[in-house]
């Protein structure tokens, strides 16, 4: 029964990565987070995302980030994890344009007992994938997000980015 159960896990390890239409990867890098629109507040941190791409225009993403602030001293830090489509240009250059929208939630913590709130977010945004090696590109990115809070409100804050990203 075990020899069954790796032989068939084997079987789809193999028989994944053999599809030719469909294809993945995975970003991860530095993000600039400016949270609130002028009187905001400038975050640094990381993000990165996993795309799963059922046709080759067309990718399913999962996009999560960290960003972290001290204005006044008191720590700050924002978390958002979103997913949704990305619509991919492919050209015969190594410059891949994309844009995407998403939709998920912004995690936000002040201070030690400062408290902490999750919200709904959204972010509209793209930018390019210039082909590094076969497997490996760069990425610069740009995102509006908007978050929203309990009173009605949206905060409108942007991410400038720049990931390395691994195709699968």
């Amino acid at each position: 029964m075990k020899r069954l159960l790796f032989l068939s896990l084997g079987v789809l390890v193999l028989a994944v990565p053999s599809r030719a239409q469909s294809s993945a990867d995975a970003s991860v890098g530095y993000s600039y987070f400016r949270l609130g629109g002028s009187g905001g507040i400038n975050q640094n941190g990381i993000s990165g995302s996993v795309a799963y791409k059922p046709i080759p225009y067309l990718g399913i993403v999962g996009d999560f980030g960290g960003y972290h602030a001290s204005p006044g001293g008191t720590s700050l830090n924002t978390y958002t994890f979103l997913f949704g489509p990305r619509l991919i240009l492919h050209n015969p250059t190594k410059v891949t344009p994309f844009v995407q929208f998403l939709a998920g939630g912004a995690h936000l913590t002040a201070g030690s007992g400062g408290g902490s709130v999750t919200n709904f977010a959204y972010s509209v945004g793209g930018g390019v994938d210039v082909g590094v090696l076969p497997h490996l590109a760069l990425r610069p990115q740009l995102d509006y997000f908007g978050l929203h809070h309990f009173f009605g409100g949206t905060a409108n804050c942007t991410r400038v980015s720049l990931s390395a990203v691994v195709r699968f």
